[in-house]
């Protein structure tokens, strides 16, 4: 193991290089007994190349459930027995929480809506809704709608939408276990298109779908290629009446290698804690975690989950004299 750790101490921390596919994998099979050094390593390359602050973000759907897509993971699809029904989020309850998202000293709130793809409709309420919440809240507004054309990428960036968020979920080889509707070059071919508009690119996926310890390599290595300037970390929580609800969950040493491997694999990227954490990582994991690794957390509940209380995550990044990044205008 000292000779994986050695090689990343002077390739990754010492360069700002991240890690290839073959050596990201060398780190996802640390022996527990090697655990404590590899998140240490993974911490000083984030404060290195990142820094102390962490970004705080809170998220909102704007339309829920009723997907045309068969994401065997989501129980927002319309395909699945899952409890989840489609509805919509009026502009006064978006502002609202937008306000309750600042209130807690998150900097940015991303809207998401499921669906395939925003048709006229949703790019309207979405119009509506940036206009809104920056007419009246101090935030950064991001958006996740789907799949999008060059057109719809233009207008959002017209709207003001600085970060877009479309997961790749997991890497290529495993897409197709996972979702059957789409391809993983169809959200690939979104993604380029979002780099390419200026706007920031936001891209991650879920981690315990099925996948191998060398498809979980592929994958990190798919994302440092796409260069996100986020990647959110999932952790499958099953939803019941999905197909993966009687998944496993990850095993929280098993996260936290993978929180250090990505970390190793993208030096210079916000990784954020996103879905999951909660019941694969608990309250010492989600520690341990921001020391291996993670600089960014999204507080509060998910789309379809729940999370820890944003005072919880609040509290603990003053603990850690973490300080909360401020919100800039440039970004």
């Amino acid at each position: 193991m000292s000779e994986i750790l050695d090689r990343a101490r002077a390739q990754v921390l010492s360069t700002g290089r991240g890690l290839d596919e073959a050596s990201i994998l060398e780190v996802l099979q640390t022996p527990d007994e090697d655990l404590p050094e590899l998140l240490q390593l993974a911490h000083d390359v984030r404060m290195k190349w990142c820094g102390p602050e962490v970004e705080v973000e809170g998220i909102v759907s704007l339309k829920t459930g009723g997907c045309p897509e068969d994401c065997h993971f989501c129980s927002q699809s319309g395909l699945f027995a899952s409890p989840v029904r489609s509805i919509w989020l009026d502009i006064p309850s978006l502002v609202e929480a937008a306000r309750q998202t600042a209130a807690t000293g998150a900097t940015e709130f991303c809207i998401v809506a499921a669906v395939r793809g925003p048709d006229k409709r949703l790019m309207d309420q979405m119009r509506e809704g940036v206009k809104a919440i920056k007419a009246a809240v101090d935030i950064q507004v991001a958006a996740s709608l789907g799949m999008l054309t060059q057109e719809q990428v233009d207008e959002l960036v017209e709207m003001g939408v600085h970060r877009y968020n479309h997961n790749l979920e997991t890497c290529e080889s495993f897409f197709p276990n996972v979702v059957t509707t789409h391809t993983w070059d169809e959200r690939w071919g979104t993604l380029k298109m979002v780099r390419d508009s200026g706007m920031e690119v936001c891209c991650g996926g879920i981690l315990g779908l099925g996948e191998t310890i060398e498809q979980r390599a592929e994958f990190a290595a798919q994302l440092a290629e796409l260069d996100p300037h986020e990647v959110p970390m999932n952790f499958l929580n099953p939803r019941p009446g999905t197909p993966l609800g009687d998944q496993p969950v990850v095993e929280g040493k098993d996260a936290l290698r993978a929180i250090a491997a990505f970390r190793l694999a993208m030096p210079k990227t916000i990784l954020r804690y996103a879905g999951g954490r909660e019941i694969t990582l608990g309250d010492l994991g989600t520690r341990d975690g921001l020391l291996g690794g993670i600089n960014a957390v999204i507080v509060g509940n998910y789309l379809t989950t729940l999370g820890r209380p944003a005072t919880d995550d609040l509290a603990l990044l003053e603990d850690l004299k973490m300080p909360v990044k401020a919100l800039s205008a440039t970004l």
